[in-house]
């Protein structure tokens, strides 16, 4: 996923972070640059610059938030994602495309939490029939009652025992969900090792 440290600019400071894929290739979703790259946009007026189609937009947000170990700004990403979806809401098959593209990127997990927790704690107007579209991606039922209580409390910003053992849990699974058993195992050794856990905590 990262292949260069991020750039800073010397004089302005803003950093660029460059990524050549959404989730790592050790992740256990697969989904196509190629596929993200076909579908981008030009940017009005800059013709060398493109960004990626709505309906990728929102999954990217998706992605981002739902597979990351970090939830130090989750309300805010969520709220991201709620203005996306606000945002694009309004055009032409926009609902109909975004749980197909899921489908068709690997991505429907993300998606389905991304709009179980945005209308439950946004109240994003989410069109009840992209809802149940969305269910392609649901997990096994016995897992929704564990993962509700894991987001409910990880998403927002409480600083409660409960939320600090959700977001541990979250942390764990982001890993086991990015890398295989024996490398995740020597990722997780040398966080330990180096004292590399800080972000489990924020």
């Amino acid at each position: 996923m990262h292949e260069l440290p991020p750039m800073q600019h010397v004089s302005r400071q803003t950093v660029l972070d460059v990524h050549h894929a959404i989730l790592p290739r050790t992740a256990r979703l697969k989904p196509d640059s190629g596929k993200l790259l076909a579908a981008s946009q030009p940017v009005p007026g800059e013709p060398r610059l493109r960004v990626l189609a709505p309906v990728d937009m929102v999954l990217h947000a998706a992605t981002h938030l739902f597979l990351n170990e970090e939830f130090s700004s989750a309300l805010r990403d969520l709220a991201d994602l709620d203005s996306l979806l606000r945002h694009f809401g309004g055009e032409t098959r926009f609902w109909q495309d975004l749980p197909a593209r899921a489908l068709e990127l690997d991505l429907a997990r993300p998606l389905y939490y991304a709009l179980r927790y945005a209308t439950a704690i946004l109240n994003s107007p989410v069109p009840p029939a992209a809802c149940r579209a969305s269910d392609a991606g649901r997990p096994p039922r016995p897992l929704i009652p564990l993962m509700d209580a894991l987001f409910l409390r990880a998403l927002k910003p409480d600083r409660s025992t409960a939320a600090g053992l959700a977001r541990r849990a979250l942390y764990v699974r982001a890993h086991w969900l990015r890398m295989p058993p024996l490398l995740l195992a020597r990722h997780l050794a040398i966080k330990a090792f180096r004292g590399g856990e800080e972000g489990v905590a924020r």
